[in-house]
């Protein structure tokens, strides 16, 4: 069986693009031309989607480097604690909506201090899970095709995170036991 999904896993890519070229060609689509259009868009896209792209990165950069993050962490204590999160994973529920990547980052860090089976790597799993990187998301979706006003999408998706963050712990509590 798992030569068969080896074969299958390795047979995936080539064999959808047999069957798209396939399909084009028995339609009559000039497959190569609507491919090489495409590639276009793609550019075009990049190219609308760069600017608040490299502005988030700047962002999230600076309010790492200035020790915000770690002020706003010590200030919320007492918030967290109401909920029972455990303090090393504030930093995870503060920065996952801005940069997947610097959440990776905590992510890795809490699992290898903490372990995987621990509650805070549990919560920490399961808030990667039930959370999205909101900010990167807005400026990528929205930005490529030109909305500038964003405003009730943040607040909605910023509630969605902070639901998720809170379920996170709530869930992971009432399985696995609270700390």
């Amino acid at each position: 069986m798992m030569e068969l999904i080896k074969l299958l896993s390795n047979l995936a890519i080539p064999l959808m693009f047999f069957l798209i070229i396939s399909y084009g060609l028995t339609k009559d689509v000039k497959v190569y031309d609507c491919f090489i259009e495409g590639a276009k868009d793609g550019i075009d896209t990049v190219i609308r989607v760069l600017p608040p792209l490299i502005g988030l990165l700047v962002a999230v950069g600076v309010f790492r480097a200035s020790g915000a993050l770690d002020l706003i962490t010590y200030a919320l204590r007492p918030v967290t604690s109401v909920i029972r999160m455990p303090p090393e994973v504030v930093p995870l529920a503060l920065m996952r909506p801005i940069s997947g990547s610097a959440a990776l980052a905590i992510v890795t860090d809490l699992i290898k201090s903490y372990g995987p089976d621990s509650f805070i790597g549990r919560v920490t799993s399961t808030m990667m899970g039930s959370t999205e990187t909101t900010f990167y998301t807005i400026a990528i979706y929205f930005g490529s095709v030109g909305i500038k006003n964003v405003r009730h999408t943040i607040a909605a998706a910023l509630l969605a995170d902070l639901t998720g963050i809170i379920a996170s712990v709530w869930v992971c509590g009432m399985v696995f036991g609270w700390n």
